[in-house]
């Protein structure tokens, strides 16, 4: 998924995700903005991606929750993804990320709760 939306990973820590996903015309709607379905899948991958930073050995996880507030329209030429974490626990990890256009204006905030299994659970 990353790939398909073009997401570049800034950087990766296990207390903070940035990311950068340039728009390309699959991200946008009729309106001429960037599709709210690209955009929570955008912070999707990066909850995801902190959340794989702090998994333990032999974890999986998947997305259980996910939560978005647009506040205004995604636009070109690229969105910004901040990710950080408000729990880590040993069953569920919660990562906020905020996404904003190039002028840094605050596109949605999305909350997400990740679930963490055993490698071998059926999930």
């Amino acid at each position: 998924m990353p790939r398909a939306l073009g997401v570049r990973l800034v950087s990766l820590t296990k207390k903070k995700v940035v990311a950068e996903m340039r728009v390309k015309r699959m991200h946008i709607n009729r309106s001429g903005r960037v599709n709210g379905g690209a955009i929570m899948a955008f912070a999707d991958v990066m909850g995801a991606a902190g959340t794989v930073a702090n998994l333990p050995s032999g974890h999986r996880t998947g997305t259980l929750e996910s939560k978005t507030n647009f506040f205004r329209a995604g636009a070109a030429p690229v969105l910004r993804g901040v990710s950080v974490p408000l729990h880590i626990g040993r069953t569920t990890m919660v990562w906020q990320t905020t996404i904003r256009n190039a002028n840094r204006g605050v596109v949605a905030i999305v909350t997400q709760t990740q679930i963490v299994i055993p490698a071998k659970s059926e999930f």
